[in-house]
C-alpha cells in the first residue's frame, strides 16, 4: 500500500501519481463543502485552512515512518497506552514554570501526557497514602467488570480494625458494604478501609499487593513496587512521581463513574464525619481530585487535578513541608498551567474526518477518523500558529473492517510536527459485485501505466 502526504483540505485522494492543480482545487473545494455542510469539526476547520496546499515531496510511495520523525505518538489504545513525555520544544511556553520548594514536583497535561515542568520526577520516593490510588484503581476495576458489587459485604478482620494511621473507624468482625469502604478509602484515607478491601478482594494483604504490582506493570509504572494497600512504610514499597502521575491519569480515564468520589468534601461513617484532606476542593471549583499523603520519610505529598473547559492538568508534589504548603504548591502549579497554556479539541471522537478512494467495494470511498477525541495544548493566544495534515494511502481495497488502521494525522505548531495519531476506518465496507471489482482492477492498471 502506497501512502501520499496531503493537507487536511483534501478529502479525495486520486489514484493517479500525477495530479493536476485543477484536480487538487476541485478536491479541496469538495472537502470544504462537506465539512461546512456537516459542521462536525468547527475547531479543526481552522487547522484545515492554515494547512492548505499540496506538499509534494516527490516521494509519494515513501514509507510514512521516513516522512515524519521525532513526533509525539498518541496511541489511545487502553490502559498501558498512557505515557509522559516532555512538552515539544515548539509548544513550550515562553514562561518558565515556578520553582517549587519540594523534593519533587510535576505539572502535566492530561490529554497529551506532555510534562510542562518538573523536578526529580524519576527519583525513588515513599508514596505514603498516594498508594491508595492503586488500591482504589483495582477496586474500581473489579466493580466495573462485575467481580465485585457495590453492596457486597466485606468482613472486617482484626488486622483491618487495628490498622494504624488515618482510619474510617470500622468495627472488628462487622460487615461493611464495598461502596462504604471505598468512600472511607477515598474521602477519609482510611488505612482500615484499604486493608479490609485488600483482604476481601485479594484474600490477604500480601496477595493484593501482587495484584497491585501486576497492574503497575500494565500501566507502565516501571519504577514502582507495592508491599501493602495503604502506603505504610516498607523497604519494598516505593514509587516515583512520574509513575504516580501515570496512575492518576489512568484512574481518571478509566473510571469516570467512580472518580467523582474524589471530589466529595466529607463522609460520615459510624457517626464520625471526616473532611476530605484535599484542601483545594473548597478553594478552586475546577479542582476535582485526587489524593494526599504523609509519612515522616515521604513528607507531605499531594497529586491534584483540575479541569477547565475540557482542559485538564495534573500537578503533584512530594516531600513538601506541611499540609497547607503542599496545597499551595499544587494550586500554584495548576494556576501557572492555565495562565501559560490553553487547549482545544482538535478532533472529535467517532467522527468521519476524511475519505480515501476505495477499490473493489460497493461504494467508491471509505471514511476514516479517530476513535477517541484528540486535544492539543499550546501557549495562550497562539492558536493561529497551529496547522494539520494527513498521511493517507493512495487508495484502499474492500472488504474493510471498522477500526482498521488507515493512515495518520499530524498536528504542527509553527510548521513543526508536535503530535501524530492513527486514523481508523469508521465502519465496515463490503466487497462489490464481480463486475465492479473487474472495473476497478482495469482502472488501477491504467492509472499505473
Amino acid at each position: 500500500m502506497k501512502f501520499g502526504f496531503a493537507c487536511l483540505d483534501l478529502s479525495l485522494w486520486l489514484p493517479s501519481k500525477k495530479l493536476r492543480r485543477a484536480q487538487l482545487s476541485d478536491a479541496e473545494q469538495a472537502c470544504k463543502e462537506k465539512y461546512e455542510h456537516s459542521q462536525k469539526l468547527p475547531e479543526m476547520k481552522a487547522l484545515f485552512n492554515r494547512g492548505r496546499g499540496f506538499h509534494d515531496s516527490g516521494r509519494c510511495g515513501q514509507s510514512i515512518s521516513l516522512i515524519l520523525l521525532g513526533l509525539v505518538c498518541i496511541g489511545f489504545s487502553g490502559l498501558a497506552s498512557a505515557e509522559l513525555k516532555p512538552v515539544p520544544a515548539a509548544i513550550k511556553s515562553y514562561h518558565d514554570p515556578l520553582e517549587i520548594d519540594a523534593e519533587s514536583w510535576i505539572l502535566a497535561d492530561y490529554d497529551t501526557g506532555w510534562i510542562l515542568g518538573g523536578k526529580s520526577i524519576d527519583a525513588r520516593i515513599e508514596p505514603a497514602s498516594l498508594t491508595k490510588l492503586m488500591t482504589s484503581f483495582l477496586i474500581f476495576e473489579a466493580l466495573k467488570t462485575g467481580r465485585l458489587h457495590e453492596n457486597d459485604l466485606v468482613f472486617v478482620s482484626n488486622n483491618a480494625w487495628q490498622a494504624i494511621g488515618s482510619r474510617m473507624y470500622i468495627e472488628a468482625h462487622s460487615q461493611v458494604p464495598v461502596i462504604e469502604l471505598l468512600k472511607g478509602l477515598v474521602i477519609q484515607s482510611g488505612n482500615d478501609a484499604s486493608t479490609a478491601l485488600a483482604e476481601h478482594y485479594g484474600g490477604s494483604e500480601a496477595s493484593f499487593a501482587k495484584l497491585m504490582n501486576k497492574k503497575a506493570a500494565e500501566l507502565g509504572m516501571t519504577n514502582t513496587r507495592f508491599a501493602n494497600s495503604s502506603g505504610l512504610p516498607d523497604i519494598n514499597h516505593y514509587s516515583t512521581l512520574r509513575d504516580l502521575t501515570l496512575l492518576a491519569m489512568a484512574l481518571i480515564r478509566n473510571f469516570p463513574e467512580y472518580y467523582k468520589m474524589y471530589s466529595e468534601l466529607e463522609y460520615t461513617y459510624n457517626n464520625i464525619t471526616q473532611q476530605n484532606r484535599n484542601m483545594l476542593l473548597t478553594r478552586d471549583n475546577s479542582v476535582d481530585g485526587l489524593k494526599t499523603g504523609y509519612t515522616k520519610k515521604a513528607g507531605y505529598c499531594f497529586i491534584g487535578t483540575a479541569k477547565r473547559d475540557g482542559f485538564r492538568l495534573i500537578a503533584g508534589v512530594m516531600g513538601s513541608k506541611s499540609r497547607s504548603k503542599r496545597a499551595e504548591q499544587v494550586h500554584a502549579l495548576i494556576r501557572f498551567g492555565y495562565s501559560a497554556y490553553e487547549s482545544m479539541e482538535a478532533l472529535k471522537p467517532n467522527t468521519n474526518i476524511v475519505s480515501i478512494p476505495m477499490m473493489m467495494g460497493v461504494v467508491n470511498e471509505a471514511w476514516v477518523g479517530v476513535s477517541q477525541g484528540i486535544r492539543i495544548i499550546y501557549p495562550k493566544a497562539t492558536q493561529d500558529r497551529l496547522s494539520a495534515s494527513f498521511e493517507l494511502p493512495d487508495s484502499i481495497n474492500a472488504p474493510l473492517s471498522k477500526g482498521l488502521p488507515a493512515g495518520h494525522i499530524q498536528i504542527k505548531y509553527d510548521s513543526q510536527p508536535v503530535l501524530r495519531a492513527s486514523l481508523h476506518v469508521m465502519e465496515d465496507y463490503a466487497e462489490g459485485a464481480w463486475y465492479k471489482k473487474l472495473f476497478d482492477q482495469a482502472k488501477r492498471m491504467l492509472s499505473e501505466s
